[in-house]
């Protein structure tokens, strides 16, 4: 069939008309990579944050996380897989459980040769960066730049340590005028403004801050000065003999002990703000409520500063117009007891500690003011940032990426339990591990040091503990001998073994461990 020259001149317009469309749209660049701003806090617990409700949500100065919360999306079941500093951050760098990047205690390190996510982002065209603390001993590998605190560094007038002046543990570095966490928060700011902007950038802002001795700067100390703030309703829980739990703790009254040597002692290990703290013609009860109070408030400023420079990095990267094209992630290390079941500090497979707060915000991709319930572990963070930036997950990385659970859209068969293991066995605070669903908690504290750094070679006789979170959601209850949860507890042991099984966390090279199963196991 021949066209007429009429058709035929049809057919020349039209593709006349199509060829410069064709050219634009092949000259149309591709959509850039996202940026990532990664802030991270140390026990900034989730009592603190005020959009996890609780008895502080009215007391605590917060704004700029509400502002997160409003433009993104907060994780309501977001847990650590081992709640102290270290391990917790070398679980977010490597996406790898402790059994295997091998940081199980405080006194472990990220070994320079080892994979981590910055090495990854770096690989794929990436800028990295990390301002603030480290806390992995070793010179951190990955980074186009950093600037770290040494240990945990100062509050006021910190030392941080670059490539230039690095030396291992306390030597070299350089001093900066200030408060830790406005001095981070300046610096996270003036790398983002001076980097290449022909590049993607991943930056990890860490702040020192709230880590005892939860200071804080001087605008924010008259914040609650007149204020009572109220109590949990196991402040006085003093053990075993009220709730069935199996260890010690750290009990809230060996902070007021430190309070009180620091008032005598200017030059003691931690310089706590708001001295001298006094306690004369106080019973053990009054003692333990102020305590409490001087705990409190004292965390609630230093975490007023830190939402204070979340709102200027906020404000800074929409002066920059990178705001829409950049992920912003605040969260931190772990949670932290405020005077729940009497304690202070971390580790436990408790609640408090467990939980860690998150916020992400990514105005292209996550809706505003949504939450999620699903169970996000940390060993995840280094799956989701690299999902976000196009590359594939790691082989190394254990976690996965809730990407798609961020926008509501869980996957098929996502994880209804999670694996928690401290490793730092103490006496009052042993060796434990345990399985937690939406609903029930069980935890095996079987007590043994296991030869990890740090660790005390006292042991302790092992236990089980178990809690129903919905009856019982303060866990001040120990239900593993009620008749009703056998069967039920049972299963979960089954669950547990599994689980261990299918991460590879099985102790079978611990003789030691496996006499504890044969003993213990089904008691």
């Amino acid at each position: 069939m021949s066209l007429s020259g009429k058709g035929v001149s049809k057919v020349l317009f039209v593709l006349l008309t199509m060829i410069p469309l064709f050219f634009y749209q092949c000259k149309q660049k591709p959509e850039p990579k996202p940026n990532i701003l990664f802030i991270l806090s140390d026990d900034h617990t989730a009592q603190a944050w005020g959009v996890y409700g609780g008895i502080l949500k009215d007391y605590v100065h917060t704004p700029n996380i509400s502002r997160l919360a409003e433009e993104g999306c907060v994780l309501d079941n977001c847990f650590c897989t081992n709640s102290i500093c270290t391990p917790s951050r070398g679980a977010i760098l490597t996406g790898q459980y402790s059994h295997h990047n091998r940081i199980f205690t405080l006194e472990d390190a990220l070994e320079p040769d080892s994979m981590n996510i910055a090495k990854v982002f770096k690989n794929n065209g990436y800028q990295t960066a990390i301002v603030g603390k480290w806390h992995l001993k070793k010179q951190p590998a990955g980074f186009d730049y950093f600037n770290v605190l040494p240990g945990q560094g100062r509050y006021w007038n910190p030392i941080l340590k670059t490539k230039e002046n690095w030396q291992d543990g306390y030597g070299g570095g350089a001093e900066y005028e200030g408060f830790s966490t406005d001095v981070i928060a300046g610096l996270t700011m003036d790398w983002i403004k001076n980097r290449d902007k022909s590049q993607p950038f991943m930056m990890m802002c860490h702040f020192k801050a709230t880590h005892e001795p939860y200071d804080y700067p001087d605008r924010f100390k008259d914040l609650l000065d007149s204020v009572e703030v109220p109590e949990p309703a196991s402040l006085f829980d003093y053990g075993p003999e009220t709730t069935g739990r199996s260890f010690v703790g750290q009990s809230i009254d060996n902070l007021g002990k430190r309070f009180l040597e620091n008032t005598q002692n200017p030059n003691y290990w931690a310089q706590y703000p708001d001295l001298p703290f006094i306690v004369d013609g106080l019973d053990s009860v009054a003692v333990r409520k102020k305590v409490y109070q001087k705990l409190v408030k004292d965390m609630i400023r230093s975490g007023a500063a830190i939402d204070d420079n979340i709102g200027k990095l906020l404000n800074f990267l929409e002066e920059e117009g990178i705001a829409d094209n950049t992920i912003v992630i605040y969260t931190a290390d772990q949670g932290y007891f405020l005077g729940e079941h009497g304690f202070f500090d971390k580790r436990m497979i408790y609640e408090e500690s467990l939980r860690m707060p998150f916020v992400i915000r990514y105005p292209k991709e996550i809706k505003g003011g949504s939450r999620i319930d699903d169970i996000i572990l940390n060993i995840d963070f280094a799956a989701l940032l690299a999902d976000y930036a196009g590359i594939d997950k790691p082989d190394f990385v254990d976690g996965v990426s809730f990407r798609n659970n961020l926008k509501g859209e869980a996957p098929e068969g996502w994880r209804n339990q999670m694996y928690y293991r401290y490793w730092q066995h103490q006496t009052n605070r042993p060796g434990h591990f345990g399985i937690r669903n939406k609903r029930y908690k069980l935890a095996f504290f079987y007590g043994q040091p296991l030869d990890m750094k740090g660790t005390e070679p006292k042991t302790t006789q092992p236990a089980w503990e178990f809690y129903d979170l919905e009856k019982d959601p303060n866990e001040l209850h120990n239900a593993y001998k009620d008749s009703e949860y056998q069967g039920l507890i049972s299963e979960m042991k089954n669950e547990l073994m599994k689980l261990r099984e299918d991460i590879g966390d099985t102790d079978k090279q611990y003789p030691e461990m496996v006499k504890i199963f044969e003993e213990y196991w089904n008691q």
